[in-house]
């Protein structure tokens, strides 16, 4: 079995260090966002970028050679790389997600999948596939949709509805190696074009026992493994977590939109309007100021978000079901926030901006993805905090 070097003295880098090694790779985003649109898929240059900047480590635990990198810093970095290409910045923050989860699995698990160096790790939270139990472990058949990163991913996090003759149907999350999967190639969109979510196929795919543990213990932060728990990283549950992890770079894609709508304006005018400088229109200084507005009230619920998750870690307390709801209700008000924004500025942007080449239509697309992602989508999580704060209980078990 492979094992990772726990010796080795990992120097952290700051949360201002990394923001800049974000801030230094997106030029490498940018220039290879048409061809990952293009090709439906991250440019092996721009992951490699990610990598060399310590992109994956951050949710790495330290002695694996990890950053433990907390929320806040997560949500900054990933909203500078959504200023420079949305598709690369969602697939880091996604690869983010089922990484933590890995450190809930046993040490020896950890062990396994952490050998590799800046290793990358996809993953879902929708049990779309069937198990059995098998002698030290079980056989998993069936797919899954929507896996962002499966084509450059090593590992994934499958889940399962584990069958138990004569018992209760269970689902269950398990560490599979991509090398076990069979991928489709179906990720044909007109959002996140970039991020290749593809479909993975298991096949009567054994997954060995310590590299499988139950969906609930995951969801709720339950440790498998005693280094873990006793670390500040892992004192949440997932879906808080998840909802942090998620509402960077949609923030950064707000961000990036009135970066492209800034450097286009000086050189445009208002075509049939007596208006040489678009600047000079009292309208379009309506669009920017209420567009950064919402960009500002955006990052108030990101932050809020952010902050939250990482202050209950430091102090080691429970989540009550009020916080876990408003964790989903600030990602959901992040994104509808994030989406008026670029909306605004799409439509200040005028025909010209519908060309490929102009990238405020690469963050219309892209926002407009991420906000119909069934746990971002912002009714859902409006219709979920509101059902809340009516005196009923949530209808749903991902908080």
């Amino acid at each position: 079995m492979l094992t990772a070097d726990t010796t080795a003295q990992t120097v952290t880098p700051t949360r201002e260090e990394l923001v800049s090694r974000a801030s230094e790779v997106a030029g490498t985003l940018r220039e290879h966002a048409g061809w990952s649109e293009e090709n439906r898929r991250p440019h092996d240059d721009t992951v490699q970028a990610l990598a060399d900047a310590g992109i994956f480590r951050m949710r790495v635990p330290a002695r694996y050679g990890g950053y433990e990198s907390d929320a806040t810093t997560l949500c900054e970095v990933a909203a500078e790389l959504g200023r420079a290409d949305g598709s690369a910045a969602w697939t880091a923050a996604v690869y983010s997600i089922p990484t933590w989860m890995t450190g809930l699995f046993p040490d020896e698990t950890q062990a396994e999948v952490f050998a590799t160096p800046d290793v990358r790790i996809c993953g879902t939270l929708s049990p779309t596939a069937q198990a059995v139990p098998a002698e030290g472990g079980i056989v998993v058949d069936g797919r899954w949709g929507f896996i962002t990163g499966a084509l450059h991913a090593q590992w994934q996090i499958v889940v399962a509805v584990l069958m138990v003759p004569g018992g209760e149907p269970a689902p269950v999350m398990a560490l599979v190696p991509m090398d076990d999967l069979t991928i489709v190639d179906d990720w044909h969109t007109a959002g996140l074009k970039g991020t290749g979510s593809v479909t993975t196929i298991a096949e009567r795919v054994f997954v060995p026992q310590a590299r499988v543990m139950p969906m609930g213990a995951v969801i709720q932060g339950q440790s498998a493994s005693p280094t873990t728990a006793a670390g500040a990283l892992h004192r949440a549950p997932l879906l808080p977590v998840a909802s942090a992890s998620s509402v960077g770079p949609v923030l950064g894609m707000a961000k990036g939109a009135l970066d492209a709508f800034l450097h286009r304006l000086p050189d445009r005018k208002i075509t049939y309007t007596s208006y040489g400088r678009q600047s000079d229109a009292a309208l379009t200084h309506l669009q920017v100021a209420d567009a950064v507005m919402r960009i500002d009230e955006a990052e108030f619920h990101v932050r809020r978000l952010a902050g939250q998750v990482d202050a209950k870690a430091a102090e080691a307390s429970e989540w009550t079901l009020a916080e876990r709801v408003r964790a989903r209700a600030d990602m959901g008000a992040a994104c509808r926030l994030a989406k008026e924004a670029v909306d605004i500025l799409n439509t200040a942007s005028g025909a010209s901006s519908i060309r490929l080449d102009v990238p405020i239509q690469r963050f219309q697309r892209d926002i407009q993805a991420v906000c119909l992602h069934a746990l971002m989508h912002p009714d859902t999580n409006a219709e979920l905090y509101g059902r809340f704060l009516c005196g009923l209980e949530p209808d749903t078990l991902y908080l």
